[in-house]
């Protein structure tokens, strides 16, 4: 067999560096080195954490939305169910009514309109006789302090005001009680004065009362609510003006006698209604500022 003949230990340079040998090393440029370093051969990608991704929080928002309005709702609908049941049980139970008032006589006792035709002036005294009634068999009403007001029927002119102190109701009891409602040098429009307080002969009054009630059943008590009673169709007559001082009688002889009396039918007594007029009652409830 013939011998082989291999390669020299010596390669030959790669051509970079030929050429830059050829160059006779001018120019400055570095010498390539063969075979290449590890760093040259493999570069490690540099590791760059990424933030996450966002991820779209409408959907969620608008989902845990609805879910709160839901529950939310349930929860009214619930309360509202709790309530009415237990409203129906009360009614069926202690069938509550409302208390009523009846004015069963009035009385002017005192009247004074000035004659001025701009500013006139008005003093008068009403006395009312008021029966108050509650049909309850198991409930108990207690008043604060009643606060009343009177005014003509037509043009609403006021004839003053009066308060009564309030009192505990009892069940089915029957309580009557009397009110003074008056004014003293109160300035009235000269126009309805004129046309609806007479002097002689009857004119119409409304009536109006305010208080606050509570309830009470047993031991337990709520909480009071304002209360107003109307009263309208009430007819007054003002009191008979007082009759002229009676005469001086001479004698014969020039003596002066005694007056003569006066005759009986000219007595100042006002007149009393005993007509029962029914009140319309009516409860307010007060929610924040408004007033129902």
């Amino acid at each position: 067999m013939a011998d082989r003949v291999y390669p020299a230990a010596k390669l030959n340079p790669p051509p970079a560096m030929a050429n830059g040998g050829g160059n006779g090393g001018g120019g400055g440029g570095a010498t390539a080195s063969f075979p290449a370093p590890k760093p040259q051969m493999y570069q490690r990608p540099i590791y760059r954490p990424q933030a996450p991704a966002k991820r779209r929080r409408g959907r969620s928002c608008r989902c845990s939305f609805c879910c709160c309005f839901c529950w939310a709702l349930l929860v009214v609908i619930l309360l509202a169910l709790v309530a009415a049941v237990a409203g129906g049980a009360f009614y069926l139970l202690y069938r509550p009514h409302r208390p009523s008032f009846t004015v069963s006589s009035v009385r002017l006792t005192a009247l004074n309109l000035s004659s001025s035709a701009t500013a006139p002036v008005l003093t008068d005294s009403i006395q009312l006789t008021v029966t108050a009634k509650n049909p309850n068999k198991k409930l108990v009403y207690f008043y604060d302090d009643f606060s009343f007001s009177a005014a003509t029927a037509t043009n609403g002119v006021p004839l003053g005001d009066g308060s009564v102190p309030g009192f505990a109701h009892a069940a089915g009891n029957t309580t009557i009680f009397t009110a003074t409602i008056g004014a003293t040098g109160v300035s009235v429009d000269p126009n309805g004065a004129s046309s609806d307080i007479k002097k002689s002969g009857s004119f119409s009054v409304a009536v109006d009362a305010e208080t606050r009630a509570g309830v009470k059943v047993g031991s337990l008590k709520t909480k009071k609510i304002g209360i107003q009673v109307h009263c309208e169709g009430i007819k007054v007559t003002p009191p008979r003006p007082a009759p002229p001082p009676p005469k001086a009688i001479k004698g014969k002889n020039g003596t002066v006698l005694a007056p003569a009396p006066a005759p009986a039918e000219s007595d100042t007594t006002a007149t009393v209604s005993t007509a029962a007029h029914s009140c319309n009652v009516r409860v307010r409830v007060k929610i924040w500022r408004w007033t129902f």
